[in-house]
């Protein structure tokens, strides 16, 4: 699975992949779902949303009809569509973006607890995370891939203060169920929040609507998981080495969370890492993810993060703010805030190449966790 990362709009990156709404993809870790002989009694589905895939394992309850719970996963998944999806024109962030100033909208219920979520982590992050962010992307001209080009002829201290201020979460104003931009041109963009939100819907729905107790929901590498796998044991989520060229059945992995065995207990996690989408340029390795506050690329950040949360979409954004940062930064804010982090980091005297292909050995790496990641760990260390 591939971790979905970033601020940027997937519509920059790859019009081709609809129907889809959300982050370009970037590989950092990437979150692994251990795979065994299925009990009969598990099903499992899966199929595409958000420009990306998703799979959900869960016990099927006696007498519940399955057909019925993936109608009920559908619908969910297309108002999240039709709700946050920059692909659809009719969608609500769509048609907030193409209004001018003053000028409100009404807003659901799924577009509230993104909003609120982003908004949440935008102000503990100190405007890392920001879903206004885009026209810093756009002024960069990071699409799918980042040139060494762009960073020989960057844009200007004018364009790129031109394209800051359009980046004005704080611009963006919500009143009861409606929302208003104050100022011309700012846009949203959920990509780094919504896929996220998605998997806790999912989640919501099997737990809420079926009494479902045991599953796993993972969209595009985010991941949810309660109860016990087919094979009555804790789900175990494994962490690999940012080794570029690795696929799921070619990895190295460097770590595993495991699910807490406590009755009730769920799992909320999410990855997000810049690896593959970085050139080094003049000695620097820069990725192509946006610090909204500087307006230029990161420089120094960490190649891979991920997070533990008390939901999907929280993990999902503050996974994104702490790789929008310099590592010694991100690591700073994460422990401030009691996050729950792991970062892959290069070893001691390991450097990337000029392609930025050097750490190709999991012995290339190193994991940093914060405090709060270490005690979800105790004593479950791979």
């Amino acid at each position: 699975m591939t971790p979905m990362t970033n601020l940027t709009s997937l519509s920059a990156a790859n019009p081709s992949m609809k129907p889809a709404f959300l982050s370009m993809i970037a590989i950092g870790s990437v979150l692994a779902i251990s795979a065994c002989q299925q009990k009969t009694d598990y099903n499992n589905l899966s199929g595409e949303t958000m420009g990306t895939s998703y799979h959900i394992s869960y016990q099927l309850p006696k007498g519940v009809d399955e057909a019925a719970i993936q109608a009920a996963i559908d619908k969910r998944l297309q108002d999240i569509n039709d709700s946050m999806s920059t692909y659809q024109a009719d969608s609500t962030i769509s048609k907030f973006n193409q209004l001018g100033k003053d000028t409100p909208i009404a807003i659901d219920a799924d577009f509230s607890h993104v909003l609120e979520a982003s908004r949440q982590v935008y102000e503990l992050s100190g405007g890392a995370f920001d879903p206004t962010v885009m026209p810093l992307i756009e002024t960069w001209g990071f699409g799918s891939t980042m040139t060494v080009e762009r960073l020989q002829s960057p844009p200007t201290a004018l364009e790129i203060a031109q394209a800051k201020a359009l980046v004005d979460f704080k611009s963006v104003i919500q009143k009861e169920q409606s929302i208003y931009k104050t100022k011309d041109g700012v846009e949203l963009d959920f990509s780094a929040v919504a896929k996220g939100y998605g998997v806790d819907v999912i989640a919501n729905v099997l737990r809420d609507d079926y009494q479902i107790r045991n599953y796993m929901v993972e969209i595009g590498g985010e991941v949810a998981t309660s109860g016990v796998s087919a094979q009555q044991q804790p789900w175990q989520i494994a962490i690999d080495a940012p080794i570029e060229g690795s696929t799921v059945s070619a990895r190295q992995t460097m770590a595993v969370i495991r699910q807490p065995i406590n009755n009730g207990t769920t799992m909320s996690l999410a990855t997000s890492g810049n690896y593959r989408n970085s050139v080094v340029f003049d000695g620097k390795h820069y990725s192509h993810t946006i610090d909204p506050t500087t307006g230029e690329p990161i420089v120094g950040g960490a190649p891979s993060v991920t997070v533990a949360a008390e939901s999907v979409a929280l993990a999902d954004a503050w996974a994104t703010a702490l790789t929008a940062m310099p590592y010694e930064k991100a690591l700073k804010t994460a422990k401030e805030h009691d996050i729950a982090a792991l970062f892959v980091i290069l070893a001691n005297n390991i450097t990337l190449d000029s392609e930025g292909s050097a750490a190709d050995s999991i012995d290339d790496w190193q994991m940093v966790e914060t405090p709060a990641m270490k005690a979800l760990r105790a004593d479950k260390k791979s």
